[in-house]
C-alpha cells in the first residue's frame, strides 16, 4: 500500500546499489528493494544498476526493483554492450516524464574508463513538477570537474525546459570542499546543510561511513525537512553505499 501524504511533502531517496551485489557478495534486487521500501521513499534515484547483464544472471533490477516496489521507472545505460546496460534509474510514485538522458564528458586519455551518464525527469507531485538530475561522476578529479560544468550548463540543469525546484543526486564520488562539490553548491544547496542543528551525515562505506560522496543539491524553492542514512543489518550488507533519505517541502 502506498504511504499517503500531503501534497508539497516528498521523500526523496539516492542509493548506489552495487549492482546489486552486497558485501557478502550475494546478488539480491530482492534485498535492495526491501531497503528501499523499508525507507518508503516516494522518488528513488539508484546508480550502479546493472540490466540484463550476465555478471549478474541477466536481470533487469531497474525493473525489478521497481516492479517489486510498485513504482514506474526510467534508465539510462552510461555503459551499454550489445544487450547489457549499466548505469542510473529513477524511480517514482507520482507521474513522470522522461526529460533527457545522455552521457557526461571524459578525457580523451580516460576512455578506457567506465563512461558516465545522467537522467532528468520531471516528476508531477499534485500541482508542482519537481526536475530530478540522477548521476553517477566519474573517479577522476579533472573527469568530475568536466562532468559538472556540464551538468550545471544548459544540457542539463539551465536548459530552457529544466525549471525549478530542481534536484541533482546521486554519487558524485567527491567531498565536501573538493572543487567539484564547490562548483555545485554555486548554483545550488546542499540539503545536508539546509536542515537546522543537522550534522551531515557520511554515506561511505556501509561497515564504517567516514566519508560523504553520495549528495542532494537543491534549488531554493525546496525545504528540507528531514535527513537520514539509515543504518540498519540491512542497508549495512546490501550495498557498499548507505542510501541518502530527504523529505522535503516545496515552497
Amino acid at each position: 500500500m502506498l504511504q499517503i501524504i500531503t501534497a508539497k511533502t516528498v521523500r526523496i531517496m539516492t542509493y548506489n546499489i552495487h549492482s546489486c551485489i552486497g558485501r557478502d557478495r550475494k546478488l539480491s534486487p530482492f534485498r535492495i528493494a526491501e531497503v528501499i521500501a523499508q525507507c518508503d521513499p516516494d522518488i528513488v534515484a539508484l546508480q550502479e544498476v546493472d540490466v540484463g547483464r550476465t555478471r549478474t544472471q541477466g536481470v533487469d533490477q531497474a525493473r525489478a526493483i521497481a516492479d517489486h516496489l510498485n513504482m514506474d521507472f526510467h534508465f539510462y545505460p552510461a555503459i551499454k554492450i550489445e544487450e547489457e546496460g549499466y548505469g542510473n534509474a529513477i524511480l517514482s510514485r507520482y507521474p513522470m516524464h522522461l526529460a533527457a538522458a545522455g552521457p557526461l564528458p571524459t578525457l580523451p586519455s580516460l576512455r578506457p574508463l567506465e563512461r558516465r551518464g545522467a537522467l532528468r525527469s520531471m516528476i508531477q507531485v499534485g500541482s508542482r513538477t519537481i526536475q530530478i538530475i540522477n548521476t553517477h561522476l566519474g573517479l577522476c578529479r579533472r573527469e568530475r570537474l568536466l562532468q559538472a560544468d556540464a551538468l550545471l550548463g544548459s544540457d542539463w540543469l539551465t536548459h530552457s525546459t529544466c525549471h525549478p525546484p530542481c534536484i541533482i543526486c546521486g554519487d558524485f564520488n567527491a567531498m565536501p570542499g573538493s572543487l567539484v562539490y564547490r562548483r555545485f553548491r554555486k548554483l545550488l544547496f546542499d540539503a545536508q546543510h539546509c536542515l537546522p542543528n543537522h550534522r551531515p551525515l557520511n554515506t561511505w562505506p556501509t561497515f564504517y561511513p567516514f566519508i560523504r560522496i553520495d549528495h542532494a543539491f537543491i534549488s531554493p524553492e525546496i525545504m528540507v525537512r528531514r535527513i537520514e542514512t539509515p543504518r540498519t543489518p540491512l542497508t549495512r550488507v546490501a550495498s557498499d553505499h548507505l542510501p541518502l533519505v530527504i523529505d522535503i517541502r516545496l515552497a
